[in-house]
């Protein structure tokens, strides 16, 4: 199957401002794009990438004062299967895990493992290692928090949210991954495009999702503690330990966003307003 995708953003910029962007698609996905993906500025302005810590392409720009816009329009082929189902999957232990994996053990900015460490294991410290005490976890997430666009803040931790019961996809995913953590199983926070493909249409606006991808049996598999169940058409933007290391935009200094719109869909035929790779 085939998937468009992309996004409009705009910012107003109050002087000229360093910014940080993560707009692009994973690397190992590229191989599977059918156009340019690229992002397009207005006002056309020089911008360079490099790979971050945990592999994500970053793009650094400066950019003017004023409104600086930011677009990109790809196709990109997709197996249409659904998120890998392995109810037999097992929990290493943690003398067994690679050392680039241990990170995701830790605590870090919004998954305030501390705070909810007691509470995890009282919940599912007799769930059965592996696959069921990981989904038991994404139930609890899923069941614990209303989801609604109005409960957004930005600065919302794990504990916040388990305590407040409210917020948007990246709270669920904040939850499910600090759970996992104090349970001794390595989870790291993701993010990316998410259609409504194998799916009622959502009539909201289409945003940006968050998911996360849990260590086990030697790999990494794919919860959504905020739909809780195997989705298709997936596209990776960036993972980390948590929002904050896959913002897609960090600046340094004052700026206002002022657009925003995301599109993922499944298509039958080539949109015109995509150009096919060379």
């Amino acid at each position: 199957m085939q998937i468009r995708a992309g996004y409009d953003i705009a910012f107003q910029c109050f002087q000229e401002t360093p910014m940080v962007l993560m707009l692009s698609i994973e690397p190992a996905r590229e191989k599977e794009l059918l156009s340019e993906h690229q992002i397009q500025f207005s006002p056309d302005i020089p911008s360079r990438n490099y790979i971050d810590m945990f592999g994500n392409t970053c793009t650094r720009i400066v950019a003017p004062a004023g409104l600086i816009e930011m677009r990109n329009d790809f196709l990109i082929s997709d197996s249409g299967l659904p998120d890998d189902v392995a109810p037999d999957a097992r929990q290493l232990a943690v003398d067994e895990l690679p050392d680039d994996v241990l990170i995701y053990l830790l605590g870090s900015r919004y998954c305030d493992t501390e705070k909810l460490s007691n509470l995890a294991w009282s919940l599912f410290g007799s769930v059965t290692p592996g696959w069921q005490r990981v989904q038991a976890i994404v139930d609890y997430a899923h069941d614990r928090i209303c989801f609604g666009y109005q409960h957004a803040r930005c600065d919302r931790t794990a504990s916040e949210g388990h305590e407040e019961r409210i917020g948007v996809c990246r709270d669920f995913a904040h939850l499910a991954v600090t759970l996992c953590r104090c349970v001794n199983i390595p989870a790291r926070y993701c993010t990316g495009y998410l259609g409504d493909i194998g799916v009622p249409v959502d009539p909201a606006p289409m945003d940006f999702s968050a998911w996360l991808e849990v260590y086990l049996d030697g790999r990494w598999f794919t919860f959504d503690a905020r739909h809780n169940h195997p989705r298709i058409g997936r596209i990776v933007m960036a993972r980390g330990r948590d929002a904050a290391d896959v913002a897609i935009s960090t600046n340094f200094g004052v700026v206002q966003l002022v657009r925003f719109s995301v599109i993922t869909d499944e298509v039958t035929r080539a949109p015109a307003s995509v150009s096919k790779a060379a």
